[in-house]
C-alpha cells in the first residue's frame, strides 16, 4: 500500500495542471469557423502528453464529433520544436514504483483516446511539425490526415527504455510498406522530414512556414466533407518543393530490412544481421544490443500479432503489455538510464535475448480479467 505522503505527492502532480487560464493551460481547445482546434501547450517539455491533457482532449473530441457545427478537428503543438515528444514518462515511472493507480489509469486513458482518434467520424488533421514520438504518434497516426513538414522528426524509441512501441504501434507499424514498421519499432530509428511521408506515416507534406495559411484555409472551409479537406491538403502538398528530389533514407536498405525483419524470432534477426555483416547490418546490431532484450521480444510478437488484429484488439493487447512492463524491471531501469541519470548504461534483467523465455513473454500477453481494457 502507498504511504499517504507518496499518495499525496502523486495527487499533487495530477493537480499541477489544473490552472485553466489560457496561457498556462497545458492544452488549448477552441472552435474557429467549422474547425475544432486542439493545441498542445507545454513547449518547455516538448508538449509531452500527461494524464490531465488526455482527460481534457478525449471528451472534447467526443463532443465535437457529435456537434453538427463542427466539420473537422485539427491538432497541433506550440513552441516550434515539437508536435508532441511523447508521454510524460517520468510521472508514470514514479507512480509505478509506488504502486499508484496512475500507472494503470494513464495507459488506459491514453489508449481510449488513441482509439477515439482512430474511430473519429469527423476528419481529423494532425499537423506533425517538429518532434513526434511515442505518445505524440498516438495522437496523430490513427487520424485521417497527418501533415508532416521539413521539421518533422518521427520515432518510436520505446525499446530503449524497456517499453514497447505502444499507442497502437501494433496496428500501424506492421501495416507500413514491407517490414519498415518492424524495423522502426524494434530499433527506434528516426525518420526526418519528407521521409515520414515516404514511409507511409504522414499522408501529406507541407512546408512548415505554410502551416498558418493551411490552418486558416481549413478553418474557412464551409461545411466540408472529408474529400474537401483532402483536396485542400493536396493543393498545399503539391506546391511543396522542400527536399522533393531527396531519395528515401532507407531506400538502399529496404531489401535487407524486408528480408531480416521478416524473421520469426529476435534470435533469428540477430543471426541474419551477423551473417549479412554489411556496415548497415553491423550498425543495427550495435543499436539493438543496447536495447532491452525483453522489450525486443515483446515488440516482435506485438507487431506480428497486431498485423492481423483490429485496432481495438491491438489496444487491448498493448494495455496488457503496458501493465506487464509496470510489473517488471526494465522499464524503471530504462527510464533511469535514459531520462533520469542519463548515463545511457541500462542494466537490463535478463541481460540477453537467450535468457528471456517464451513463457515469460507469453505471460506478458495474458488477459487481465476485470482489469482488461474494454473498448
Amino acid at each position: 500500500r502507498l504511504k499517504p505522503f507518496n499518495r499525496l505527492q502523486v495527487i499533487l502532480q495530477h493537480l499541477k495542471m489544473s490552472k485553466h487560464t489560457d496561457s498556462t493551460a497545458e492544452v488549448l481547445m477552441e472552435k474557429r469557423g467549422g474547425a475544432g482546434i486542439i493545441t498542445l501547450n507545454r513547449p518547455k517539455v516538448l508538449n509531452a502528453l500527461n494524464f490531465s491533457m488526455i482527460q481534457q482532449i478525449y471528451p472534447q473530441i467526443k463532443t465535437w464529433e457529435q456537434d453538427p457545427e463542427t466539420f473537422l478537428i485539427i491538432i497541433k503543438g506550440t513552441g516550434g520544436k515539437a508536435f508532441c515528444a511523447g508521454g510524460d514518462i517520468k510521472v508514470i515511472t514514479d507512480a509505478g514504483k509506488v504502486g499508484d493507480r496512475l500507472a494503470q489509469d494513464f495507459f488506459r486513458a491514453e489508449y481510449i483516446l488513441n482509439n477515439a482518434i482512430g474511430t473519429c467520424k469527423k476528419p481529423y488533421v494532425a499537423l506533425i511539425d517538429g518532434i513526434t514520438m511515442g505518445g505524440g504518434v498516438g495522437l496523430s497516426v490513427h487520424g485521417h490526415f497527418r501533415v508532416a513538414t521539413e521539421k518533422t522528426l518521427f520515432a518510436m524509441p520505446e525499446t530503449a527504455i524497456g517499453l514497447f512501441p505502444d499507442v497502437g504501434g501494433g496496428y500501424f507499424l506492421p501495416r507500413l510498406p514491407g517490414k519498415i514498421g518492424y524495423y522502426l519499432g524494434l530499433t527506434g530509428f528516426r525518420l526526418k522530414g519528407r521521409d515520414v511521408l515516404k514511409a507511409g506515416i504522414a499522408t501529406h507534406f507541407v512546408d512548415s512556414e505554410k502551416l498558418p495559411a493551411l490552418e486558416k484555409d481549413l478553418i474557412a472551409l464551409k461545411s466540408p466533407s472529408r474529400e474537401n479537406v483532402a483536396e485542400l491538403l493536396n493543393s498545399y502538398h503539391v506546391k511543396s518543393k522542400v527536399d522533393q528530389e531527396k531519395v528515401f533514407v532507407l531506400d538502399e536498405h529496404m531489401e535487407k530490412i524486408n528480408s531480416v525483419f521478416s524473421a520469426n524470432s529476435m534470435e533469428e534477426i540477430f543471426k541474419k544481421l551477423k551473417q549479412d555483416g554489411s556496415p548497415f547490418a553491423i550498425k543495427q546490431l550495435e543499436t539493438m544490443n543496447k536495447l532491452s532484450p525483453t522489450s525486443l521480444k515483446m515488440t516482435l510478437r506485438q507487431l506480428r500479432e497486431g498485423a492481423s488484429m483490429s485496432l481495438q484488439d491491438v489496444f487491448t493487447m498493448e494495455y496488457r503489455l503496458s501493465q506487464a512492463c509496470m510489473r517488471g524491471h526494465d522499464f524503471y531501469e530504462g527510464v533511469r538510464a535514459v531520462l533520469i541519470d542519463k548515463d545511457q548504461a541500462p542494466r537490463w534483467k535478463p541481460a540477453s535475448l537467450e535468457e528471456v523465455s517464451d513463457e515469460f513473454v507469453d505471460d506478458c500477453f495474458k488477459p487481465l480479467g476485470n482489469n482488461d481494457l474494454k473498448l
